[in-house]
């Protein structure tokens, strides 16, 4: 069994990506609250990423894997967006990963998989994006650099999802036409499930994906690519 960090995981995708490897691996979420966690037998450990970050006491001695959840959907106007919007999404989307990663880099084994998150905005321009694509596009370039840094010992992936349903876009599919809407913008037809990004980054973490690093994976029901009538 291997030792996972999951950053983010009392809730939507990392709750869905915890439940997943619960009975396989040894989990470890950092959140900041334990949600169903301790029902499910795993260790929480209180963080806020938007708050200095010590040294994550209770973390085990080597770890073989870190998956990054926590994140924003900012979606306004640029005209509506303040300097300080852009901050906290950078602290929540980006620097917050910084933060966790110094601390634990030491504990990383040899072929251990780290796994972050962007979004479909990053590569193809959307309107009222401006704040969620500049944070997450700062990840995509650091997953990129650090791969190619610590290549071959620790593996660094990226998974750009389209829209997910968890809690953070409640408001966008909080009635038919909406959902509706949304759903015939993706060439599959429907909007993400959080089963649908935690599975890829399962298979991110596992030996499946050995020969794999540095890159940035779309898992968005086509909309970044496909053109359909």
């Amino acid at each position: 069994m291997k030792n996972f960090l999951i950053v983010g995981g009392s809730s939507g995708i990392g709750l869905e990506l915890a439940t997943l490897l619960k009975n396989t691996h040894h989990l470890w979420v950092a959140s900041r609250t334990p949600g169903p966690l301790a029902a499910m037998g795993i260790t929480h450990i209180p963080l806020d990423v938007t708050a200095p970050v010590g040294s994550l006491d209770g973390l085990p001695d080597q770890l073989d894997g870190l998956v990054y959840c926590p994140g924003s959907v900012s979606l306004k106007p640029f005209k509506s967006l303040s300097a300080q919007n852009f901050q906290d999404d950078l602290e929540l989307n980006f620097l917050g990963l910084v933060k966790i990663l110094h601390p634990v880099m030491p504990l990383f084994r040899e072929g251990a998989s780290l796994v972050f998150f962007s979004s479909v905005a990053v590569g193809k321009g959307m309107p009222y994006h401006t704040s969620i694509s500049a944070s997450k596009g700062a990840i995509e370039g650091f997953a990129r650099a650090l791969a190619a840094e610590y290549a071959p010992k620790i593996r660094v992936n990226v998974i750009a999802p389209s829209l997910v349903e968890t809690a953070l876009t409640a408001r966008l599919l909080n009635n038919e036409k909406k959902r509706g809407l949304l759903a015939a913008r993706h060439p599959l037809g429907r909007v993400g499930s959080p089963g649908d990004i935690a599975r890829m980054a399962a298979f991110l973490l596992s030996d499946d994906s050995s020969w794999m690093s540095g890159q940035v994976i779309g898992i968005d029901g086509g909309i970044s690519t496909l053109q359909t009538p």
